[in-house]
């Protein structure tokens, strides 16, 4: 009778707990939590801190697992990378069910570019410089997510990158702060929407704070070191815009910053995060963060716990230093109470705001699972997306006063010959961990799809993705193999010699596997593998024109390339439908209009090669490539191979002078500057009006340009429009030497055009 007492309570309380949790507002959620916290034990505050894997959860087992013994003792907080609708009610079930307290869980996942209907790598979702689209794939990723019971994204990742080398370049949005900031934002309003209680808004993580794509060398989890001014002007925008759009979490990142781990910088979580910018969500470390402080050097597993704890972080992922160390910490003083209530207390939030009180059960809807994920309404929009992040590099024409080899017709016979050519496995790029990839559409498929029988598609192989075995099977991980053909590389290469010969065009899908970015997949050779170069000289040998479609997750280097090949189209990883939208852009009914969000450099030794560099004291002049006692090589022009915002399309636009409205400007006075863009050529297409500043003179060394404003339009051929932008003093602010944000008085120039290099430029002065 005493245990069935006991049990009716708990359920009166969970209950009780429930209908106070059904209205939302800060005051009712801070009843809430208040009377939720004054009941649990020490063990259960912890609990709520610690975030293992799925483990050895599996459907039909979930009751009987070791982390299910830990969740009824209250003891978890949340999982991730369990997904499905009944593995996800089963385990929550024995939370909401059979714990003490009755807590809902909260599930996370690695939902980077989409969920099985796979968007573009975010490298080339930030090259479609489209804002909507971007918010768009992440509301879809959202509703996918959310209805196979994930409420929780490690996503999205802002970090700045300008080292290629660094594998996980191609998880973030490229070099430039401005357009990371852009993006950011709209990736938070796509996963979270207008009310983060919806059953189809999930939760995002902004990832990896702070500073991560700066590691040393380009070589992934290594130390960062960087000046204060560099960090807040270059690098920390984006993650405060992020911030700023309402995010309701952070994931620390692996590196040091000023020789302290991320996952225990005081400065970073607390004086930054939350003091400077406000934020009111949860942080959450990365994969074993806190474990790993250990091998930098800062203690044991008790001590680096107790410095994480101090430091703001929240959330303990996999490594159970918080679970296993903090009621220690606590008895000897090392942490306080204070400190474990104020982390508990913002996850406990975490789960209020999803509504997760209020329903355990609302991310479990069957039904959902049944119809709202991989629609054809889906997987539409991804290939229209897929189509505008691709970056044509190169269209040169067949010969002298000809047209350019791009489009290519649907008549006639296509040699379609790579390692990447029929590679469903690899559309859909790094970090797709729910993609079916046996729905993903190859590039043969594409173009079978989009030929009928009005062409005739030839394939071969013609060499796999590398001469040596070992790199190959490092590089196609997690299933995304290549299917390794084990011929002599002669005999693979004779037999696409055979098919190019009796081919009118040649299509040489090449470059990196899915694997050859992403983390832990740093290089320092960043060109095509040497075995595929061989294969492309080999079929340019044969006269017939070709088209390089380059698969790659990362800027790379092409110089032998673009000097010698005449088309070549940077597809990136597309997603799961990359071969329908590669033929749709090669056979022209889609015009590419893909603008680079990251710098390709002629060569590893230019690395970091980025646009918005600053002028030494001895810079090299303007179209120049070597003076003694400048700054330059001997061997190789500053120049890089492609800039900043360089992208071709199937026409051609041009740009009148800039107009400004004044020429000069007072505080919070806007001003206008408008070119006139023409669509010069004979097809519909889409530009990238770019817009960038300079600061001429300053209290501190300025950029030679910053990326202030872009607008992507269409325009039918011959067709004229005047694009207009406004900036005031607030887009010309800055954090100075004491790092106080403000705009400076002087000269400033304003540059408009179609990338980072080739601009038209006008002069005003900031009157303060």
């Amino acid at each position: 009778m005493k245990l069935f007492t006991k049990a009716l309570a708990c359920l009166l309380i969970f209950f009780s707990l429930q209908a106070n949790a059904q209205t939302a507002g800060p005051a009712k959620m801070k009843v809430f939590i208040d009377a939720l916290m004054k009941r649990m034990t020490l063990d259960e505050k912890v609990g709520q801190l610690n975030l293992p894997g799925s483990g050895d959860i599996v459907t039909g087992q979930a009751g009987n697992s070791d982390i299910s013994k830990k969740i009824r003792e209250g003891k978890v907080g949340g999982l991730f990378n369990i997904k499905s609708v009944a593995k996800i009610k089963a385990v929550q079930k024995i939370a909401v069910e059979e714990s003490r307290l009755k807590i809902p869980m909260i599930f996370g996942m690695d939902v980077i570019h989409g969920y099985q209907t796979t968007f573009p790598i975010p490298l080339a979702m930030s090259c479609t410089w489209d804002m909507k689209l971007v918010e768009q794939s992440a509301r879809i990723a959202a509703s996918e997510a959310s209805a196979d019971g994930i409420c929780w994204t490690f996503s999205p990742m802002v970090d700045i990158s300008r080292d290629p080398r660094w594998g996980r370049i191609s998880e973030g949005n490229g070099e430039d702060a401005y357009l990371g900031s852009q993006i950011a934002q709209a990736m938070v309003k796509g996963y979270q929407g207008n009310n983060l209680s919806d059953s189809k808004s999930i939760m995002a993580c902004v990832k990896h704070y702070a500073i991560y794509g700066a590691a040393e060398a380009g070589r992934d989890y290594n130390t960062t070191d960087m000046s204060r001014v560099r960090m807040y002007n270059e690098y920390l925008p984006p993650y405060k815009a992020a911030v700023e759009a309402g995010a309701g979490s952070i994931m620390a990142s692996f590196n040091e910053v000023d020789g302290i781990p991320a996952t225990a910088n005081k400065f970073l979580m607390t004086d930054v995060l939350r003091k400077q910018w406000g934020f009111k969500g949860f942080v959450v470390t990365d994969y074993t963060g806190i474990n790993e402080m250990i091998e930098h050097g800062m203690g044991d597993l008790q001590n680096v716990s107790a410095l994480a704890l101090k430091a703001g972080v929240d959330m303990d992922m996999v490594g159970e230093g918080f679970l296993s160390t903090l009621p220690k910490s606590l008895k000897e003083n090392k942490v306080t109470l204070q400190q474990i209530d104020e982390a508990c207390r913002l996850v406990l939030e975490a789960k209020y705001k999803l509504g997760l009180f209020a329903n355990p059960y609302k991310y479990c809807d069957e039904q959902r699972a049944a119809t709202d994920i991989f629609t054809p309404a889906n997987r539409k929009v991804a290939r229209q997306i897929a189509t505008e992040s691709f970056v044509l590099l190169k269209n040169a024409p067949m010969a002298s006063g000809t047209a350019a080899l791009l489009p290519i017709k649907k008549t006639g016979t296509i040699a379609l010959i790579g390692p990447l050519a029929d590679a469903k496995e690899n559309m859909p790029g790094t970090w797709s961990v729910a993609t079916d990839f046996t729905k993903a559409i190859s590039v043969l498929q594409g173009l079978k799809n989009a030929v009928g029988g009005n062409a005739k598609i030839l394939y071969a192989k013609g060499a796999n993705l590398d001469a040596d075995s070992l790199f190959e099977e490092h590089a196609t991980l997690f299933g995304k193999t290549l299917h390794r053909d084990a011929r002599s590389n002669e005999d693979i290469l004779k037999e696409a010699l055979d098919i190019a010969s009796q081919a009118d065009v040649i299509v040489a899908a090449l470059g990196e596997s899915a694997e050859m970015s992403g983390e832990s997949a740093s290089r320092t050779d960043i060109g095509i593998p040497k075995v595929q170069q061989d294969l492309l000289k080999a079929l340019l040998k044969t006269g017939k024109p070709v088209v390089l479609v380059l698969f790659a997750g990362r800027p790379m280097t092409l110089k032998w390339e673009k000097d010698y090949v005449p088309a070549i189209l940077n597809v990136w990883f597309g997603g799961t439908e990359a071969g329908d939208a590669i033929a749709d852009v090669l056979f022209g009914d889609v015009s590419p209009s893909g603008k680079l969000s990251a710098t390709f450099p002629q060569n590893v030794g230019q690395v970091p090669l980025y646009y918005n560099h600053k002028n030494t004291g001895r810079p090299l002049g303007e179209g120049q490539w070597f003076q003694k006692f400048r700054s330059n090589y001997l061997d190789v022009s500053n120049d890089p191979l492609y800039p900043f915002g360089y992208g071709l399309s199937y026409t051609t636009f041009s740009y009148s002078s800039v107009t400004l409205s004044t020429n000069s400007i007072k505080s919070n006075q806007p001003l206008t500057a408008t070119v006139t863009l023409t669509n010069t050529g004979t097809t519909t297409g889409k530009e990238v009006v770019q817009l960038y500043t300079r600061q001429m003179v300053g209290s501190i060394t300025r950029p030679v340009k910053e990326l202030k404003g872009f607008q992507k339009v269409e325009l039918k051929a011959g067709e004229s429009k005047k694009i207009t932008f406004t900036i005031t003093s607030n887009d010309l602010k800055f954090y100075n030497s004491d790092l106080k944000f403000a705009a400076e008085p002087g000269d400033y120039k304003i540059f408009i055009g179609t990338n980072s290099k080739d601009v038209k430029e006008a002069n005003f002065k900031l009157i303060l």
